[in-house]
């Protein structure tokens, strides 16, 4: 029986138990702990931002931004294709018009030549996502954004601590998004943030976050808002993992080095780059594309990686292609071939931040062995 390596194992240490239990012990457990306000603080100077709002997790966060920026029928939001769907739920829940962007061949972040010619005069955002380890060319996109006085939307979720060029991800949009999902950089089990310099932005998203009560007499609502508070036990954990951010991100850059040396001179299986002119790769994922004429799709050799116990994920499933955008009245059906192509013969390998050099030297030996079978 092969010793299956699943495809991420979070790192908790004692470090984490400590702090959680602190803060049990002294009963700060709830959303109004104070441990929530210093973790926004925190996480937000860290990422260059001077506000921070945490909430249960990334997806909310997203949500909750798009919200606050009133976006409704009619209006449009430039979007990558190649994403999750948390990117997209809220815009279609409120009737808006996303207009999908085809992905980089080679670092498969979002096309930033083409988001102009996307833009008509309904356009009221521009949303990029820095995808897999590496960072959108966010200066064009800035560019754009001042030229024609729209909001950049920047999520964040995968590239806590990624710097673009001297600026960290997360710093540059008027808004940005994070995750705390059990994979990324800095866990909490689940959770997210919101980070943003204006404060306007950020009352009207906390008062959103926590059911609009009237601040003048609790319990009297003029709108209808949520219940996403974030609670003191996570942000306990989340001041313990923000504390070794940097050793994290060396572990899975050390990591992607043994995939690297191990996949070399295997044909037909082509990594992001480890450095672009802006960047250098934090590796939240390693992942690959295949040669379908050499493997068949990704999906062929992730059920042979699976009987040899290594675990793997698909890369995203195109957000123009999803069932659920199907006919819907916004729906704008084009061929996005790049995007197409990446969610089809893309799969990411296992770099859990609780994994041991050791297990990965393992599962990097089974893939090349799978490769020159």
């Amino acid at each position: 029986m092969i010793d299956r390596i699943p495809v991420n194992v979070p790192e908790v240490t004692e470090d984490d138990i400590d702090a959680v239990a602190h803060a049990m012990r002294g009963g700060w457990i709830s959303g109004d702990s104070p441990t929530v306000a210093e973790f926004e603080e925190k996480f937000a100077a860290a990422h260059g931002k001077a506000l921070g709002v945490a909430v249960p997790n990334g997806t909310l966060a997203i949500d909750l931004t798009i919200s606050a920026l009133d976006l409704g029928p009619g209006d449009e939001i430039i979007m990558p294709t190649f994403g999750i769907i948390s990117c997209v739920s809220q815009v279609l829940r409120l009737g808006a018009t996303p207009v999908f962007v085809d992905a980089d061949p080679v670092t498969w972040n979002m096309d930033v030549s083409s988001i102009e010619q996307a833009m008509s005069s309904r356009t009221r955002a521009i949303m990029v996502v820095h995808t897999y380890g590496l960072p959108v060319d966010m200066d064009p996109v800035l560019e754009l954004a001042h030229r024609f006085s729209i909001p950049v939307i920047e999520d964040a979720a995968e590239s806590h601590g990624l710097v673009y060029k001297d600026r960290v991800c997360g710093s540059m949009g008027f808004v940005s998004t994070f995750s705390f999902y059990a994979n990324k950089n800095i866990t909490t089990g689940e959770g997210g943030m919101i980070l943003t310099d204006d404060a306007d932005f950020a009352a009207r998203v906390k008062y959103l976050r926590n059911l609009t009560f009237n601040p003048e007499r609790r319990f009297v609502h003029e709108e209808l808002g949520w219940n996403l508070r974030f609670t003191g036990i996570q942000a306990a954990m989340g001041l313990s993992q923000l504390a070794r951010l940097g050793s994290s991100i060396e572990k899975r850059r050390r990591f992607a080095v043994i995939y690297r040396e191990a996949l070399t001179g295997c044909e037909g299986v082509t990594m992001a780059p480890a450095q672009t002119p802006y960047a250098t790769n934090d590796y939240w994922v390693v992942g690959a594309v295949l040669d379908s004429s050499k493997w068949g799709t990704a999906a062929d050799l992730a059920h042979k990686l699976d009987r040899q116990g290594v675990q793997t994920r698909p890369f995203f499933y195109p957000l123009h292609q999803q069932p659920v955008y199907q006919g819907l009245p916004m729906a704008r059906i084009s061929s996005l071939p790049v995007a197409e192509n990446l969610g089809r013969q893309g799969l990411y390998f296992p770099n859990g931040l609780g994994m041991s050099d050791d297990v990965i030297h393992t599962a990097a030996r089974r893939i090349r062995k799978v490769l020159n079978t």
